[in-house]
């Protein structure tokens, strides 16, 4: 393991900011007096020192980090970080069994939003602040936060952050240092969140209910401090506030930040991912109510219209909140939101599934093939706008696609092996490898995912990093490939 000691002293600096970052709402703990500031402490101090030992024991070998370094790094961060975010959840809650704060601090910090806990209104304030503190950390990436503030990992960032964050056709870096390139990002983040937590406040919520969601929204997360999740407030303002900013947050943020520089919306109406995912958006959204209403007899027109456009934003961002249950609808209107959800966020967003990019090149080729088919001599590259897309894209976004189905198919015969019935396995798997969350079925918004059994859990919780990781990131570590020097 000497060969991996510069990754695993990066791991220990990001372990100890990971500690440092639950100060946060240790502060809330002690100045609310909501009895969770013990959890805290205990927290802090083990993750702090766990870090600190690490870097201690790792920091003899001084070389930059390698391609191999990086992937090793990213895949255990996701892994490892966990343990110690699910920490304040088992010192607060003794009864929590380990399985279950892994799981839920897994479902925090891939921002999917899947939970196994219950009674979440009586929790205290700072505890549920956590668990979407952790989505807002894990949203935009914790390695692309440290090269951000830690200019010490500028040495060797570049590869962390290119195993973290892989697009399929733009390159993310807007300027030629990556550190500055990740303080970009980090600070259209920044700015999306306080705007989306100022217009929750103004749109009704008390302060700490606006923070708390604001958190969960521009991570794109899910986890509410309610039971009934946003349709605890049954308050239309903070719905549409909600569809905004998770529409904000499905696109790519180096568009913001450049829309940011410029101080025009140019970068905006010039992306064709961006025009793609509004018209798929509203198609959508008028597809579902015209189904709902006048296939279904819905008979309230305006409360259909506000059901389906909340919940095909939300799930198709994989945002995952939830004003009511939509699993009372018919099939194929649950399916098709399931459906959206793996395609729908932009590259570079914090959404989960395979990104419009992906999606929108897959369409593209499959229209050439068509071509082709009639025309066997014509040449007619793939374009994405006025850019033709390079062939090793092409097979790079074939391969990824092939993967994501096997992958889906795979997790879902493993569930079913376990007793799971089929359209509960296979949307748990689709939900967790998407990041979205709420799923179909008994893992659906009615329910949550605590009935689930213990290797259940841990199988979707592999699912749900596995998705974070864009998958090809996570699965390179476990070849053995990977580990031959």
């Amino acid at each position: 393991m000497r060969a991996y000691h510069p990754a695993l002293n990066a791991l220990g600096l990001i372990i100890m900011i990971f500690g440092l970052l639950m100060g946060f709402p240790l502060g809330v703990s002690v100045w609310l007096d909501d009895g969770a500031t013990l959890a805290y402490d205990k927290a802090i101090f083990s993750t702090f020192v766990a870090g600190l030992l690490l870097w201690a024991a790792t920091r003899g070998v001084r070389r930059d980090l390698r391609v191999h370094d990086g992937f090793f790094l990213v895949a255990a961060t996701w892994v490892i970080l966990p343990l110690f975010g699910a920490l304040p959840l088992l010192a607060f809650m003794p009864a929590l069994s380990f399985t279950d704060a892994y799981f839920e601090a897994v479902s925090g910090l891939t921002a999917t939003g899947a939970t196994v806990l219950s009674g979440l209104d009586d929790l205290p304030i700072s505890i549920n602040l956590w668990r979407t503190f952790m989505h807002w950390i894990g949203g935009m990436g914790v390695i692309v936060l440290v090269v951000a503030i830690l200019p010490l990992l500028g040495i060797g960032g570049r590869q962390a952050y290119k195993a973290e964050v892989p697009t399929p056709m733009k390159d993310s870096s807007l300027t030629p240092r990556i550190t500055e390139t990740a303080k970009g990002l980090w600070l259209a983040y920044l700015l999306l969140t306080i705007a989306c937590g100022f217009s929750l406040w103004l749109a009704g919520l008390d302060g700490w209910d606006a923070l708390i969601h604001a958190f969960s929204v521009a991570g794109l997360g899910g986890f509410s401090n309610k039971d009934a999740s946003l349709g605890h407030f049954d308050n239309l303002n903070v719905e549409l506030v909600t569809i905004v900013f998770a529409l904000l947050a499905g696109l790519n943020y180096a568009t913001h930040y450049l829309a940011l520089v410029r101080r025009s919306i140019r970068p905006y109406s010039r992306d064709p991912e961006i025009q793609f995912y509004f018209t798929v958006l509203l198609f959508s959204i008028v597809l579902l109510t015209v189904y709902l209403m006048y296939w279904q007899g819905h008979a309230d027109p305006l409360g259909t219209l506000r059901s389906v456009a909340f919940h095909v934003v939300s799930i198709s961002t994989s945002l995952g909140l939830v004003i009511d249950d939509y699993t009372v609808w018919p099939m194929f209107a649950q399916i098709w939101m399931l459906f959206l959800g793996s395609f729908i966020a932009c590259s570079g967003s914090t959404g989960g599934g395979i990104k419009m990019m992906r999606a929108m090149i897959l369409y593209k080729q499959v229209l050439r093939e068509i071509v082709r088919s009639l025309h066997p001599n014509a040449v007619q590259p793939v374009r994405i706008g006025r850019q033709a897309v390079p062939d090793t894209v092409l097979h790079a976004v074939l391969g990824f696609s092939f993967t994501y189905m096997v992958s889906i198919a795979g997790l879902t015969l493993i569930l079913v092996a376990t007793g799971l019935e089929l359209v509960t396995a296979f949307s748990a798997v689709a939900a967790c490898l998407n990041n979205t969350g709420p799923g179909l079925e008994a893992v659906g918004p009615g329910s949550n995912y605590q009935a689930l059994t213990v290797f259940q859990k841990w199988v979707l919780a592999f699912t749900m990093i596995l998705g974070r990781l864009e998958i090809f990131t996570f699965l390179v570590v476990l070849t053995p490939t990977f580990w031959r020097r």
